[in-house]
């Protein structure tokens, strides 16, 4: 066994209702100022409120709810004008929610120049007190070191560092029981691709607490995932879907994704294709890609996952039982659009070196011809 560091959140509350009890969680770590990021979708359904109010009993609160699906730097630096003189940062939301609370208490923090801080390991800090609260069962971001932002070109960015990890992270699997079911399937599908990807990653750091995390994570998410795309209300399903995506995000924090992501952010980045199911539309090719250097590790996770002989071959069945598209072309992607996406797959290096095999310019549209 060689040698590995394992990071994640230092603390993690989970309970159904704890949402309403944020404020009292929150005092003694985020200070009298604090701001509040999340999208105008939560706020509207009124989502937001029963945190607002416990944060507001000892706090002056600042909401920021423009943040928007794959986020740009423009809404990353408008919340970090927006937080001038917080004490402290909450983040309530799905993934993009999160990753742009991350970046703002990094910012307000530090007042650190953004482009140097791209990359793994290269953040200074100090960042302003965190807690995040998903509301989504995918991204895993509450326990995870990276925030990605979309820049100029549509291409996405990541910050990779243990400075991004929270002071606390607040899971309430009743924030996620009005999820609409195709929500549900894609950020499910997400949190499976991330469990995977741990699990086989090639990073030097790749290790044992990883790959444990991966296979509970997947045998929760593989049992669940149907029951909770079909019986919304269902908070046993949501409990598990949400601990599930959170032990892959724990998984993969510490032994880093690979191909599936990087050749979905440019579904993303270029169509605004929702990160959950740009990951679903590539997952089965990048797997079959794979499978000469992964197989073994394949079989081993195929029926944790609840996906038969075939992991590649299961989870293409499973998508198309949540009903979510099953091609490229279904979302508005052009075969002619492929050698691009194929390029931007190309700068997506960090990931690209996590996988079982390499995968060449040529090999990346081979996969997106596969999947269109």
């Amino acid at each position: 066994m060689g040698a590995f560091a394992f990071e994640t959140t230092p603390a993690i509350r989970f309970a159904a209702g704890a949402a309403a009890g944020l404020g009292p969680l929150a005092a003694k770590r985020l200070g009298p100022r604090v701001l509040f990021v999340t999208d105008a979708g939560l706020t509207g359904l009124g989502l937001t409120a029963p945190a607002l109010a416990g944060l507001a009993q000892g706090a002056a609160v600042t909401v920021f709810d423009a943040v928007e699906a794959d986020p740009s730097r423009a809404t990353l630096m408008a919340a970090v004008a927006a937080g001038q003189g917080a004490t402290g940062v909450v983040g309530f939301g799905g993934g993009s929610s999160l990753d742009v609370a991350k970046l703002a208490a990094l910012l307000l923090g530090s007042g650190e120049d953004l482009d140097a801080a791209w990359g793994v390991g290269l953040a200074r800090g100090p960042r302003l007190p965190l807690v995040l609260v998903p509301t989504t069962a995918g991204t895993g971001s509450e326990v995870t070191p990276v925030a990605i932002i979309t820049v100029e070109g549509s291409e996405k960015r990541g910050v990779s560092s243990p400075l991004l990890l929270p002071d606390l992270a607040l899971l309430d699997p009743d924030l996620t029981l009005g999820l609409p079911a195709a929500t549900t399937a894609a950020t499910g599908l997400d949190a499976m691709v991330h469990a995977i990807e741990a699990y086989t990653s090639r990073s030097p750091n790749a290790n044992p607490v990883s790959r444990a995390l991966a296979c509970e994570a997947l045998r929760l998410l593989g049992a669940n995932i149907e029951r909770a795309v079909a019986e919304g209300g269902d908070r046993a399903a949501r409990g598990a879907m949400l601990l599930g995506a959170m032990l892959a995000g724990q998984a993969f924090a510490n032994a880093p994704v690979a191909a599936v992501h990087a050749l979905a952010y440019p579904i993303g980045g270029l169509f605004h294709v929702p990160h959950g199911l740009s990951n679903a539309l590539v997952l089965p090719h990048v797997l079959r890609f794979n499978a000469p250097a992964a197989a073994g590790e394949y079989a081993a996770l195929a029926p944790l996952a609840g996906a038969g002989a075939d992991l590649a071959d299961g989870l293409a069945a499973l998508s198309s039982r949540l009903g979510l598209p099953q091609r490229l072309r279904d979302v508005g992607v052009a075969a002619a659009d492929l050698p691009r996406c194929a390029e931007e797959a190309m700068k997506q290096t960090r990931l690209l070196v996590n996988n079982p095999r390499p995968v060449t310019e040529a090999d990346a549209r081979a996969i997106y011809e596969a999947a269109w």
